[in-house]
């Protein structure tokens, strides 16, 4: 079997979300639930018709066993490969070969976190990180990562390319305004590009608006086969390509601090889709921090190495702007549990389904959707398409 059989022969059919903002009183595996039952009520199906799972968690590395536990399900197929925020974005190609080999029928991807409201203290979970998950190199300076890693990318960036904090904010300011026209968002109060350039400064070059939220929330989606999603409840939403690179753990280990394994993943991508980025009418991007944003565009190919800055000036990924980007608020805005990948997914569906209301991007009948984990560390890239694009 090859990828290019596997293009369009996968389509997402449900969505469903849980617990956004503050999840008072849940654990983050109720909401997690909450979710599932949601996304697959969505696709006009029952959890008895769910064979396979995807899921992952920053704290638990046998989190796919209680989840199961707890939906009652008994899948043939499992994948709980842990890449960080990226995870949810790269369990689509696995999924994707177990669909299509018969192995199962439908495929749940979920994810839940109450990391804002959990009495577990965030610090605590990164005390036993240093042991879990050594990084040699990095961790004997205590950065305050991984806010410290981004502000390294971030400065070199500006220092190899004359990018300016202006960029940074017009990528914080864009957020902002698709947040406005989200009822969904935890961050809609207008701003403005002088207050976010007078923000209080975390890890120069980034202040506290070049990060994103710190919030609960669970997020689900799932997949069939395409003959199959055409019957259901909802119009599909074709997985039309997908690839995953890593290159690096630590960021110190980067050979280029202004170049992702995004390069990788996004062509493998787009030549699955037999795509390019001038065919994306909607990208959705991991923006944990507004220099993803900048990178991502670069390493998509939306514009050259060290043109983001001048891409994104004058409200250019903001509604009514040459590229709509993060049409949610996205992690700067919207919603940030920790790990956002499978919110860019949800949101990706949602605008190709055209149920986005003031935010929906007319027309859109491909999108991009990419994630990143750990310290720009994991990269993954899915191109999803309306059934005009098959």
């Amino acid at each position: 079997m090859t990828l290019d059989a596997l293009r369009g022969a996968v389509a997402v059919v449900g969505v469903g979300h849980a617990g956004l903002g503050q999840a008072n009183g849940f654990t983050e595996m109720e909401i997690l639930v909450q979710a599932a039952h949601r996304a697959v009520s969505d696709a006009g199906l029952t959890l008895q018709d769910i064979d396979g799972i995807c899921t992952a968690s920053v704290t638990a590395p046998m989190w796919v066993m209680p989840v199961i536990e707890h939906l009652g399900i008994r899948p043939t197929f499992i994948d709980s490969t842990m890449l960080g925020g990226s995870s949810f974005v790269a369990h689509l190609l696995p999924a994707m070969h177990a669909l299509a080999t018969g192995q199962c029928n439908a495929v749940l991807v979920c994810y839940g976190s109450t990391q804002r409201t959990s009495s577990l203290n965030r610090a605590e979970i990164a005390r036993v990180r240093k042991s879990f998950d050594p990084q040699p190199y990095e961790a004997p300076y205590e950065p305050l990562n991984p806010l410290s890693s981004y502000a390294m990318a971030a400065a070199r960036h500006m220092h190899q390319y004359g990018t300016r904090r202006e960029d940074l904010a017009e990528v914080a300011l864009a957020a902002n305004k698709w947040a406005q026209l989200n009822p969904e968002a935890q961050q809609r109060t207008p701003t403005t590009l002088d207050e976010i350039l007078s923000a209080r400064m975390i890890s120069d070059p980034l202040s506290v608006r070049d990060c994103c939220l710190v919030t609960d929330g669970a997020g689900a989606f799932v997949l069939t086969r395409a003959d199959r999603a055409r019957d259901l409840a909802r119009p599909p939403v074709y997985v039309l390509g997908n690839a995953t690179a890593v290159w690096n753990r630590q960021i110190s280990s980067m050979d280029d601090l202004t170049v992702t394994a995004a390069t990788q993943s996004g062509a493998a991508a787009f030549r699955m889709a037999g795509m390019s980025a001038a065919d994306v009418d909607v990208a959705e991007m991991y923006d944990a921090f507004t220099i993803n944003t900048l990178l991502f565009l670069e390493d998509l190919g939306f514009c050259k190495k060290g043109e983001a800055g001048d891409f994104v000036r004058g409200g250019a990924i903001a509604p009514g702007g040459r590229l709509p980007v993060n049409t949610n608020g996205g992690g700067l805005c919207c919603i940030h549990p920790g790990m956002y990948g499978v919110f860019i997914m949800i949101e990706a569906v949602r605008q190709l389904r055209g149920e986005c209301g003031a935010r929906q991007v007319d027309g859109a009948d491909v999108a991009l959707v990419h994630g990143n984990g750990g310290t720009l560390s994991s990269q993954s890239t899915a191109i999803l398409g309306t059934a005009a694009t098959l």
